[in-house]
C-alpha cells in the first residue's frame, strides 16, 4: 500500500507593505512624544547640574559636572521625608474618598427614579465650571466655624465631591444592561449588596481613571493647602517646594531634584493603571447615552 502523500504546505501570508501615510503617521507620533518628553528630560538634566550653571550653561542639558549631591540636599534642607508622607496620605485618602463619594451618586443618578432627577444632575455638573478659587473663601469660612482650620480633614473633605468622578461612572453604567443586577436582587441581595458585589466589579477602569485624577489633583494642590495650613509638620509637596525659595534667591539644583522625586509617584500610578486608564477613558467617558 502506496504512503499517502503530504499535504501541501500553507502558504505564507503576504507581508502588508507598508504605506508613506504610515511612515508619516509614525514620525508625526514620534516628534509629538519628543516634544511632551522634552520637559521631563530637561527637569532630569537640571536636577543635575550645579545651581550656577542651571542658567548659565544655556540650551546644554550637561553641565560641566554631575550633582548628585542635589538629590540629598534637597531631602535634608527641608522635611521632605514628612513632606512626601503627608502629601501620599493626603492623596491616597481624598482619592479613595472620591471613589467612594463617585460610585454612590453615580449609581443614584443613573439607577434610581426620583423626582426632578435631570435638574439635581444638571445642577451637579454645573459645579464643574466654577474655578477653586471662587470657593476658597467659603469652604475657609466652612472649616473655621467647624473648627477643622489646620487639620487633616480640612485638606481631604471639601474636593472629595466633585461632580466629575460621578459624570464619568454614571456614563459607563448607562451603557451597562441592568441584568445581572436584576438578577441578584431576584436572589436575595439588598442594594448595598447589589452595588458591591455586582456593579462595582464592571467599574474597574472608570474607578482607575477617577482615582489617579483624583490622586494627580490632591497631590498637587497648592492654593488650599497654602491657605488652611499653617504646621509647617503639616505641609504638601507644593508647600515643601516652596520652601527652596527663599531671600537669596531659589536654590534650583536641589528644588529640580526635589521636583524630579515629586514626580515619580503619580508616574508610577499612571503607568501601573494604564491599561485600566486606556479602556476608562474609551468606554466608560463615551460609552453612555
Amino acid at each position: 500500500m502506496t504512503a499517502e502523500t503530504a499535504s501541501p504546505a500553507v502558504e505564507a501570508a503576504p507581508r502588508r507593505r507598508t504605506t508613506p501615510s504610515q511612515v508619516l503617521s509614525r514620525v508625526l507620533i514620534c516628534l509629538v512624544g519628543l516634544v511632551f518628553l522634552f520637559p521631563f528630560l530637561w527637569m532630569i538634566a537640571t536636577s543635575l547640574k550645579p545651581t550656577e550653571e542651571v542658567f548659565a550653561s544655556g540650551t546644554s542639558l550637561l553641565g560641566s559636572r554631575i550633582e548628585w549631591s542635589n538629590y540629598t540636599e534637597a531631602w535634608t534642607a527641608i522635611p521632605f521625608g514628612r513632606i512626601l508622607v503627608n502629601s501620599f496620605a493626603i492623596a491616597l485618602l481624598g482619592a479613595l474618598l472620591t471613589v467612594t463619594v463617585s460610585v454612590l451618586s453615580a449609581y443614584a443618578f443613573s439607577r434610581f427614579r426620583f423626582r426632578g432627577r435631570a435638574a439635581l444632575f444638571g445642577a451637579f455638573l454645573a459645579t464643574m465650571v466654577l474655578p477653586q478659587e471662587v470657593l476658597i473663601i467659603p469652604l475657609y469660612l466652612m472649616m473655621q466655624q467647624t473648627g477643622l482650620v489646620n487639620s487633616y480633614p480640612a485638606l481631604i473633605l471639601p474636593f472629595a465631591f466633585g461632580a466629575f468622578g460621578t459624570f464619568l461612572i454614571r456614563q459607563f453604567l448607562l451603557s451597562l444592561p441592568p441584568d445581572y443586577e436584576e438578577a441578584a436582587t431576584i436572589d436575595g441581595a439588598s442594594r448595598l449588596r447589589t452595588l458591591v458585589s455586582v456593579v462595582v466589579p464592571l467599574l474597574r477602569a472608570p474607578i482607575a481613571v477617577v482615582f489617579v485624577f483624583a490622586f494627580i489633583e490632591y497631590w498637587g494642590s497648592f492654593l488650599w493647602p497654602l491657605i488652611i495650613v499653617n504646621d509647617a509638620s503639616m505641609a504638601t509637596v507644593p508647600i515643601g517646594l516652596q520652601m527652596f525659595s527663599g531671600e537669596r534667591g531659589t536654590d534650583w539644583g536641589p528644588m529640580m531634584a526635589a521636583v524630579t522625586l515629586v514626580v515619580l509617584p503619580s508616574l508610577l500610578i499612571v503607568i501601573l493603571l494604564q491599561k485600566q486608564l486606556q479602556q476608562g477613558v474609551s468606554m466608560g467617558g463615551f460609552g453612555g447615552r
